[in-house]
């Protein structure tokens, strides 16, 4: 796969009110790991590779396990994910497949449920950057890094 533009440079200013809403995000005080797991599940959901190649590296980074990684797109199954996670996910899906579901009122309870009506706002800005972010990465081919496993002589 072949990259289309580089859209950093095609649209800078653009991309730095991208990535100041970012930095917004990020000081929210929603939990990091909390974000990078509703960063991966959008992305999961979206079929972004490049994202899901970030985020996946950023979470272990921070800590995240790599069970908890391998079974979040079947979290609804596995007890690994907390009641506040839990719901985090189902709105993440709901928001990210908005045409599909219009995020119905059980999920906004789920939400309401766990988050303050300032946390629900910051995470639904942040599965709004996610997806503008696997948009844009999918729209322009971004190609994640290829890691070249050395061979054994």
């Amino acid at each position: 796969m072949k990259p289309r533009m580089n859209f950093y440079q095609a649209a800078p200013d653009t991309m730095k009110a991208l990535m100041a809403l970012e930095e917004q995000i990020q000081s929210t005080g929603l939990e990091k790991s909390l974000i990078e797991l509703v960063k991966i599940r959008a992305s999961q959901i979206n079929g972004c590779a490049f994202c899901i190649n970030m985020h996946t590296e950023d979470a272990r980074k921070r800590g995240e396990t790599e069970q908890r990684i391998y079974l979040l797109n079947a979290w609804r199954e596995s007890p690994l994910y907390t009641d506040r996670e839990r719901a985090a996910l189902a709105w993440t899906e709901s928001v990210t497949l908005i045409a599909e579901t219009h995020v119905p009122d059980d999920v906004y309870e789920q939400v309401r449920a766990q988050f303050s009506d300032a946390e629900t706002v910051n995470l639904t800005m942040l599965i709004g950057a996610i997806n503008a972010w696997n948009r844009l990465a999918i729209a322009f081919r971004a190609v994640h890094p290829v890691k070249v496993k050395a061979s054994v002589a």
